[in-house]
């Protein structure tokens, strides 16, 4: 099982869900509303970081946990449904899921 936690600009959030309930497998995902910032990484370290900093931008965060052969093809949906082409549309990180237990029954979920 794999987890993902795809960071994307609110605006697109419709987009991006209406193309994953169309995944016939996947049985659901969680939303939460955030701010964050970022900087580029190839910046030049001998200005202060407050130079870097930039007002807080809205996200918000996708988490979908998921068999691990849908996620490819998770992964393209959000990729291409995010994407505005502009700075800043966001990441999305995959990581292992070790286990999964439905609570009150501890069962493997």
């Amino acid at each position: 099982m794999k987890g993902i936690a795809a960071y994307i600009k609110p605006h697109k959030l419709s987009e991006v869900t209406a193309a994953l309930q169309k995944v016939e497998k996947l049985r659901g995902l969680s939303v939460v509303e955030l701010k964050g910032f970022g900087r580029r990484g190839n910046q030049d370290s001998s200005h202060p970081v407050t130079d870097d900093l930039m007002d807080f931008a809205p996200y918000v965060k996708l988490e979908i946990f998921c068999p691990d052969d849908l996620l490819e093809q998770i992964i393209s949906i959000v990729d291409q449904k995010a994407y505005t082409g502009l700075r800043g549309d966001g990441k999305i990180y995959v990581f292992d899921v070790e286990k999964a237990i439905k609570i009150g029954k501890g069962e493997i979920a």
